[in-house]
């Protein structure tokens, strides 16, 4: 059973490209070969986890981009890893209509809208294929895993989710919406893979406090809803659901920790870099005053 993060995400990439079926010794010996279509966003998460080789184990005979353009194999089955845009939603449409593959698996790298969803069900009318379209799968595998518990949430699109998106003098409160709503959707994906309802921790009055409430209320949703819960007993057969809750702590960049962190609070860390590098005392006293302040200054706050 996996047990770091990276190894989860990685388990439910193998997984989508069996079909999402999970993967068994005939399967794993004998895979049935496909196409891997992704966008921009899919192709930064399966870059660091997936090799070539790997891909090709796994029956994978081409990956391509969604928006390049693809000569048809109508006798091969393709499988779909795109995030829900409208450009996105508009190219598969016109996939359909070129007949390109014979069955498509779609997945989304976060959840799709009904709108966007009935969008596809009128393409796949309209292009008679839907026969063709076999399943739809939100994912929810929006973050990039780096190591084995270590995660970004930044892609090719980073500027929309920067510090200087959220900070800058004009940004408007449907932009500030947007940004928060992007970051709780990406920690809601890590929490997804990970089976687990963290406990999130934050101070009060800032950005961090305003993402801890829109993921603490995902969440809440996602449980009470028990027909669609991720947190299920359905996962916890299924070997994804664990009972140590983890500990999600949430800060705000305008707090700054790395210089509170420059040294380790042990008296042999502490006395080398003042005996040996000839340092000034003040420097230390300082950043280890400033972690003290830290802590009696700014209460944090527990959720869920």
């Amino acid at each position: 059973m996996a047990s770091s993060l990276r190894e989860k995400q990685i388990l439910a990439l193998k997984r989508m490209l069996n079909f999402n079926v999970p993967a068994t010794k005939a399967t794993s010996t004998e895979p049935q070969w496909k196409v891997l279509v992704y966008d921009r966003f899919g192709q930064d998460i399966i870059s660091p986890l997936l090799t070539v080789k790997e891909l090709r184990d796994l029956g994978v005979t081409l990956h391509l981009k969604l928006h390049s353009e693809r000569d048809p194999i109508p006798d091969v089955p393709a499988i779909y890893f795109v995030m829900p845009t409208d450009d996105n939603i508009r190219r598969i449409g016109q996939d359909f209509q070129n007949q390109l593959y014979e069955t498509y698996y779609l997945n989304f790298i976060s959840a799709i809208s009904r709108q966007r969803l009935e969008e596809i069900a009128s393409a796949a009318i309209h292009s008679n294929c839907v026969t063709q379209v076999s399943k739809v799968f939100d994912q929810y595998l929006n973050f990039i895993s780096l190591e084995d518990d270590m995660f970004t949430l930044r892609h090719q699109d980073r500027d929309s989710i920067s510090y200087y998106a959220l900070n800058k003098g004009d940004v408007k409160d449907t932009e500030i919406e947007h940004i928060m709503d992007t970051i709780v959707d990406s920690l809601f994906s890590v929490f997804v893979t990970l089976g687990s309802v963290p406990i999130i921790r934050c101070p009060r009055g800032n950005a961090a406090e305003m993402v801890a409430e829109k993921l603490d209320k995902k969440l809440r949703e996602n449980i009470r809803d028990a027909r669609s819960s991720f947190f299920t007993n359905e996962n916890i057969q299924a070997g994804q659901f664990s009972f140590q809750r983890p500990l999600l702590v949430l800060l705000d960049r305008n707090l700054d920790l790395a210089t509170m962190l420059h040294h380790t609070w042990t008296y042999q860390a502490l006395s080398h870099d003042v005996f040996d590098l000839q340092l000034n005392r003040l420097l230390i006293c300082k950043d280890f005053n400033m972690a003290l302040n830290f802590y009696s200054k700014y209460h944090l706050t527990y959720i869920c």
